[in-house]
């Protein structure tokens, strides 16, 4: 003889309130989301994490309110969830989205073109050099760079025009073709 399978001494009592409360649970929860979906997976999943509860011999003396304050907390927790937030994209969107990162290969032409630069840069007088790393690798506006070199504004403009002259033909002479600001 077949022996049966042992019921859940909790399946009559989970049966009843599930019966008299899954109503008033998605209720509560589609008042906050006005989406019968989602209203419906977390009243699911309230239920779901009652039986669970019981199964683990936990002791829920009022199961309206626990079922309640779940699923209220449930709706709180889908508020924050990234997928709520952001939800899905067709692949074909996804694949357009483009990486913060710099692709391999442009690293690696941006990376030749600094060091051919860099060489350049070597060959040029240390004013220019001078005059060049204050305005573009130190970023100093015209009055910080007079204030540095003790000079006037005027002649800040007028060197690093020449600088840059100076520089941008060397690098046509390279073949980079420098732009001017």
């Amino acid at each position: 003889m077949k022996s049966r399978p042992k019921k859940s001494p909790h399946k009559a009592a989970f049966e009843e309130i599930y019966e008299r409360h899954s109503r008033e649970v998605w209720a509560l929860v589609y008042a906050r989301w006005l989406n019968a979906d989602v209203a419906l997976d977390i009243m699911q999943e309230t239920f779901l994490r009652l039986w669970k509860q019981w199964q683990e011999g936990s002791e829920i003396v009022n199961p309206r309110a626990w079922v309640l304050r779940v699923a209220r907390n449930l709706a709180e927790d889908h508020a924050k969830s990234a997928f709520r937030r952001f939800g899905t994209q067709a692949p074909q969107t996804m694949n357009g989205v483009e990486g913060r990162d710099v692709l391999p290969l442009e690293g690696m032409a941006k990376e030749e073109t600094f060091g051919q630069l860099r060489k350049e840069l070597e060959q040029l007088p240390a004013a220019d050099r001078e005059i060049l790393t204050l305005r573009y690798a130190l970023d100093y506006d015209t009055d910080e760079i007079a204030e540095v070199l003790d000079i006037n504004p005027t002649a800040v403009h007028m060197r690093l025009s020449r600088a840059r002259q100076r520089l941008a033909d060397r690098l046509t002479a390279q073949g980079l073709g420098a732009k001017h600001e």
